[in-house]
């Protein structure tokens, strides 16, 4: 029988979308459900009257459909629903040890386990439909690929570990187990250690091995700033600019001009200052304030990219591509070319520069009773660091004093508005964790002289709360006009990660209030207590893994982390999509009417979203290979350590002062003696001889081996 495609449930929908419609996915599946058995495609053709003109179009909706494991297609152009045949689509995630799971598209399914025959025909991240065969020892399901999907991998960064007759490259994915084999003549004459770009010409199977051809030679492993360029490649970041992007960024004028000033209040004669750190070079914020008889008022100016960077332009389309901007010590990848974000939108010293300003103001008890944004002019009056302002205003430093006397007064005000806010966060309850960041120094050759932690002083805290109060703000003011928004959610915590983290602090003797529905303040009270104890560090890490991950999107959920009922991201336009996103909503109310974009908000918000973690992600990598070169370097010598956690068959060792170096020492390398876990596995206790460690536990230790390909360190004690 044929059917009417005037039926179709999602006919308007396609009419919107196309001139031409076809038939949607839901009509296709619903003709395959009704017809009972596998259908041909061109049985299919014929019930879905589809045309010789509309043969193609189709086609690709078919094989749309196949990608995302609606239907499977096998050899003889039968189509199958997947469900109907018990098969499961999704995406592999490899192990180092050779197998890997189904993560599947259904996220009320659980994950599928493949054994190391099944991924030998597989990299990591393709996309694959997966039989579920039963279960393993470990009550686990198992699987077996039926049919690969999308082969994700086209081009691999490895490191040539073999190179007689035919090289053999070793993925820097540790997720990848495979290696992959270069003819002699496809191999570009790398040499034994050198990081290598790699085209897959033949992808894995049961039947081979994978193989590829050397398009790039990057450097050699042992080379200073090899890191970035693995980091860059292994995470597809889009690292250089087209022409075109480039030209349109420095076709302005490179100084502005009397004629910009247009529909702009001038504060140009506003004290406003930037405070940034050392090695900062786009400076996208500005502040002031000042204390009046009753109230406070602070000033956030920020960088009017929006201004330069339209809609419709190259410029967009590349900042859209590329989400954020990416930072590396001694490189950065900008979201826009530096004719931009080091120039005409960054607020430099001492220059004119355009700007949105969120203008506030503050009662004595620190609450906001009014605000307003609006376009204009400044003209910075100092570039300061917070390693400046700290000295300034705590360490007494009167070289300092003397040489930012205009500024001093300010930087009072900005401190003491600051103690004020600090308060209203405390009794808010937001969380703050106190996190260390790590800093690597390097020597004049690019060579990793030392690490060490970096602690944020009080300078950086009264940035980041005049950031919080104008992005505050510029959430509230969405709110409050018509439209859609954009906003930085963070959703209350999971009720199974909530039962985990229960269950885990009642073995530390913790316990956190709040019932079901625990709020930030409940959190608060258990970093409170957990301040002072030598396992801090571990607690605080698994009260963090508890949370959710903060995300922008079109509709606010309020930010939890922050104790706020609404939150976005207005101040950093030159490195963040979103928040140029916000500046355009926010100009457009001040016009009085609605933003419309030509692109996709949403789509946007989800490549910007993916975007933050791929950059973090690239980030962790670049310092987990950085760090581990440190500790390959420093091999045989006596290191300062201190136990920051118990595994089964290991402890993790923190290094160099900080958490963010570590290592893995093996409980068989303890002293000998037969071990057992202290309660709540917080240390381990001697049987014979009662030696005892515990978390806390400072120690001596050396490096005695380092893996780079499972971004592993291996320790034993020094003595």
């Amino acid at each position: 029988k044929k059917q009417n495609r005037r039926l179709d449930p999602q006919l308007a929908r396609e009419s919107e979308l196309y001139e031409n419609p076809i038939p949607s996915r839901e009509l296709i599946l619903q003709v395959m459900e009704e017809h009972g058995v596998p259908l041909k495609k061109l049985d299919l053709i014929k019930i879905l009257e589809i045309q010789d003109d509309e043969i193609i179009f189709f086609e690709k909706r078919i094989r749309a459909m196949e990608r995302q494991g609606q239907i499977l297609i096998n050899r003889k152009d039968v189509l199958c629903i997947s469900k109907k045949i018990n098969l499961s689509s999704g995406r592999v995630m490899g192990h180092p040890d050779g197998y890997g799971f189904l993560i599947p598209d259904d996220e009320a399914m659980d994950d599928v386990f493949l054994s190391p025959r099944e991924m030998s025909q597989v990299f990591n991240k393709d996309r694959v439909m997966v039989q579920v065969t039963g279960q393993d020892r470990r009550g686990r399901l198992e699987g077996k690929i039926v049919e690969v999907l999308e082969r994700v991998n086209k081009v691999l960064v490895g490191r040539v570990i073999q190179g007689q007759g035919v090289t053999v490259v070793s993925a820097e994915d540790k997720r990848i187990s495979q290696d992959i084999l270069i003819p002699y003549d496809l191999d570009l004459n790398a040499k034994t250690g050198d990081v290598v770009e790699v085209e897959i010409t033949t992808q894995p199977s049961f039947r081979s091995k994978p193989m590829g051809k050397v398009i790039n030679i990057l450097g050699n492993y042992s080379d200073s700033g090899i890191e970035i360029e693995i980091a860059l490649r292994k995470h597809n970041l889009p690292y250089e600019f087209t022409k075109e992007v480039i030209e349109e960024a420095e076709s302005f004028d490179q100084e502005v001009k009397e004629k910009d000033f247009k529909g702009r209040i001038d504060i140009r004669d506003l004290p406003l200052v930037t405070i940034d750190g050392e090695t900062a070079r786009d400076f996208d914020d500005a502040v002031y304030a000042e204390q009046k008889k009753d109230s406070w008022r602070l000033v956030v100016a920020i960088a009017d990219v929006s201004t330069y960077v339209k809609e419709s332009s190259m410029l967009n389309e590349s900042a859209i591509e590329r989400g954020n901007s990416v930072y590396f010590p001694r490189r950065v990848i900008p979201m826009l070319p530096e004719a931009l974000s080091n120039g005409l939108c960054s607020l430099n010293p001492h220059v004119d520069r355009l700007c949105m300003v969120c203008d506030m103001t503050f009662d004595l008890n620190g609450d906001i009773t009014k605000y307003k944004f609006y376009p204009s002019v400044m003209n910075s009056k100092a570039r300061l660091t917070y390693t400046i302002v700290d000295k300034i205003l705590n360490k007494n430093d009167q070289t300092l004093k003397k040489e930012y006397e205009k500024s001093y007064k300010d930087l009072v005000n900005l401190q003491n508005l600051f103690k004020l806010l600090s308060k209203k966060r405390e009794k808010r309850g937001a969380i703050d964790f106190d996190s260390t960041e790590t800093s690597i120094v390097f020597n004049d050759k690019g060579k990793i002289d030392f690490i060490k932690p970096i602690y944020r002083n009080e300078a950086h805290r009264i940035i980041e709360e005049c950031m919080l109060s104008a992005n505050v703000c510029a959430a509230n003011y969405l709110l409050d006009n018509p439209g859609d928004g954009i906003y930085r959610n963070h959703e209350t915590p999971s009720e199974e990660k909530l039962t985990n983290l229960r269950d885990f602090l009642l073995d530390f003797g913790l316990t956190l209030g709040g019932g079901s529905e625990p709020t930030v303040k409940d959190y608060g009270e258990i970093l409170k207590k957990i301040a002072n104890r030598p396992d801090a560090h571990l607690l605080q890490t698994v009260l963090l893994r508890s949370m959710q991950q903060a995300a922008y999107s079109s509709k606010n959920l309020g930010h939890f982390g922050l104790a706020y009922s609404a939150y976005t991201h207005f101040t950093s336009p030159i490195r963040r999509y979103p928040d140029l996103l916000v500046h355009r909503f926010v100009k457009a109310s001040l016009k009085k009417s609605e933003y419309k974009s030509s692109n996709n908000i949403n789509k946007a918000l989800e490549i910007a979203n993916y975007a933050e973690n791929n950059a973090n992600n690239a980030n962790k990598e670049y310092y987990s290979i950085k760090t581990l070169r440190w500790l390959f370097y420093n091999s045989g010598k006596k290191l300062d350590g201190v136990i920051l956690e118990f595994k089964k068959e290991h402890a993790i060792i923190g290094l160099a002062g900080s958490q963010a170096v570590k290592g893995m020492l093996k409980i068989n390398n303890f002293p000998a003696d037969q071990y057992k876990f202290l309660d709540s596995n917080i240390g381990i206790k001697g049987h014979k001889k009662s030696n005892i460690f515990k978390v806390g536990q400072k120690c001596k230790v050396v490096v005695v081996e380092v893996d780079f390909k499972l971004q592993k360190s291996y320790l034993k004690f020094s003595n």
